[in-house]
């Protein structure tokens, strides 16, 4: 056996899991220790709140994922959001969002940094180097997210960062549709990939976590330092989890793309399916992009169905078995969430008007899948008949 496949060893015991190292007090072998504690960060240990050796083996088996030097874990995806940008970003700070981001991020965004005298603008989620005229003298950073939350769009990650690193302007990208397996977006010129590892990297719908991956030494200086000040402490319970979940990341991830896209072209073929919001699939206006930089399908996509009204959904809702109601994605269980017309009409640089159903499938025989969605599109086509 070779003792690098060992997650914990001594001299009297070794085995495959890590060891969950609980503790909030950090204790020291003398006064000097004490007294300069602060200089063992950022790797290092000074207080409970900043990690245990659990979590920086966590954070080192995610950087190598993300082919990182560094990794900052935090409580949910959306603490590291938040402490990606409260590290770098202050009042006077000119701040570019996607339109198409993770919602409590853009609340965030709109509502408390706004009132924080940071000027948040929110642009085109399918845009590319032409971002460059949106960015100031005072443009601190760039949000990104793609597939987009909810409506899938891609940008063209490689030309934005090219021109960010030529403006000065830090890039942090949420990768949490595709996971380090499937892209990596510092190898494309961002400096902060996150995940939320509540998702792909857990993969059982049981935990929230978070994680920032990045090169730059003193970007990891100051996020560490923004996680102690933000009281992000993240459960060494919950790391192991993710530890473990870790193991199984790439079987479940390729059973759960292989099958995304078999359900996803069945879908396309069903009369009831007005369009697929989904880049894997040629049909898709990101498609080109996908295809150039991204090597897996995901687990999840949207569909708008034929118009209707909405009673018609409750009936496809209703009618609806083995996907699970629910928010989230990327866990074992296929789940399938509803956003209604009115929030895709409130939406900046809104991809559509209609209502949309999102998916996550999950690791159930995709031929019992299809039936169950087979089933619900029978229902809403059955009470649009009757509206």
């Amino acid at each position: 056996m070779h003792s690098m496949n060992r997650a914990y060893t001594d001299e009297q015991f070794s085995c495959l899991s890590p060891a969950v190292v609980r503790a909030s007090t950090v204790v020291f072998e003398n006064f000097e220790d004490f007294v300069q504690r602060k200089r063992r960060q950022p790797d290092g240990y000074s207080y409970g709140i900043t990690g245990t050796p659990t979590a920086r083996l966590l954070e080192r088996r995610i950087a190598d994922l993300e082919g990182a030097r560094h990794c900052v874990v935090t409580p949910s995806g959306q603490a590291a959001l938040m402490t990606a940008v409260m590290g770098f970003v202050r009042g006077g700070d000119h701040l570019l969002v996607s339109a198409a981001s993770y919602g409590a991020l853009k609340t965030f965004a709109e509502k408390w940094l706004a009132s924080m005298n940071v000027e948040v603008e929110f642009f085109h989620p399918a845009i590319g180097a032409e971002i460059g005229e949106r960015i100031r003298p005072h443009t601190r950073m760039i949000c990104l997210e793609a597939p987009g939350t909810v409506t899938m769009e891609v940008h063209d990650t490689p030309a934005i960062a090219r021109v960010a690193r030529s403006r000065g302007v830090l890039t942090m990208m949420d990768n949490t549709w595709a996971s380090p397996l499937g892209f990596r977006p510092l190898e494309h010129g961002i400096d902060f990939s996150v995940e939320a590892a509540t998702k792909f990297l857990g993969g059982h719908s049981d935990l929230l976590m978070g994680s920032i991956s990045m090169n730059d030494f003193q970007h990891y200086e100051v996020l560490r330092e923004t996680q102690s000040i933000l009281g992000q402490q993240v459960s060494p319970d919950d790391c192991f989890l993710v530890l473990r979940g870790l193991e199984t990341l790439k079987v479940r991830l390729a059973a759960q793309s292989t099958a995304t896209l078999a359900i996803a072209r069945w879908l396309q073929r069903q009369p009831g399916v007005q369009d697929l919001l989904y880049p894997p699939l040629e049909s898709d206006p990101g498609h080109a992009l996908w295809k150039r930089d991204f090597r897996t399908n995901g687990c999840l996509f949207s569909m708008i169905l034929a118009p209707g009204p909405e009673k018609a959904f409750h009936a496809f809702f209703d009618a609806l078995q083995t996907f699970v109601i629910g928010a989230s994605w990327g866990g074992v269980h296929s789940l399938a969430a509803y956003y209604p017309a009115a929030q895709q009409a409130s939406r900046k640089f809104p991809r559509t008007d209609q209502p949309i159903v999102r998916l996550s499938i999950g690791l159930e025989d995709p031929e019992v899948l299809t039936a169950a969605l087979s089933a619900a599109l029978d229902a809403y086509t059955t009470a649009l008949a009757a509206a």
